[in-house]
């Protein structure tokens, strides 16, 4: 699969002396017209791909099918095709490790339109995370005025603008 950008955030100026955590996780793409399935949360106010990180030695499209149907009751995942890969250098709020090495792992799809019931973790509840499809141009630009005027943004609004991006402008779009 094919790296799409690695990214530093500005508090991981080197990574010389630090220990790193590395994380794998999924994302996935599902979009019907000009329209993409995203998840807004309201306490960020910002839109994000479905997907998250994945279990010990869980299989990486196992993963991401797991994290889509938990997070927005996507119902007959199929289609299934790799998009590319988003990498990141965060920092890592634990006692444990001074900097998250973040692999996201992307993935197209289709899915049956109409959405099940959602298996949210209790903090994307308590987030204020739903499920919604929404016009991929507004969720860029949503995105982008939050990144630019809010101080409520979360630390994957760069990530996943820049995924949005790169999809809106992909010319193998799935269509449901």
């Amino acid at each position: 699969m094919q790296n799409l950008k690695t990214h530093y955030h500005p508090e991981v100026i080197d990574l010389e002396n630090k220990s790193v955590f590395t994380r794998l996780a999924t994302r996935s793409i599902v979009v019907n017209g000009d329209s993409i399935l995203l998840l807004y949360t309201k306490r960020y106010e910002d839109y994000s791909l479905p997907g998250g990180g994945l279990d010990l030695d869980e299989d990486k499209i196992e993963g991401m099918k797991r994290e889509l149907n938990e997070e927005t009751g996507a119902q007959n995942i199929r289609n299934i095709k790799p998009f590319g890969i988003y990498e990141e250098y965060r920092p890592w709020y634990k006692p444990d490790f001074d900097v998250q090495h973040m692999i996201s792992y992307c993935y197209t799809c289709d899915i049956n339109t109409q959405l099940g019931n959602t298996s949210l973790e209790a903090y994307e509840t308590n987030n204020g995370m739903k499920a919604v499809w929404v016009n991929i141009h507004t969720a860029i630009a949503h995105n982008i005025k939050i990144m630019a005027t809010s101080d409520k943004k979360g630390i994957s609004i760069e990530r996943e603008t820049f995924l949005l991006q790169q999809i809106a402008k992909s010319k193998t779009l799935s269509i449901i």
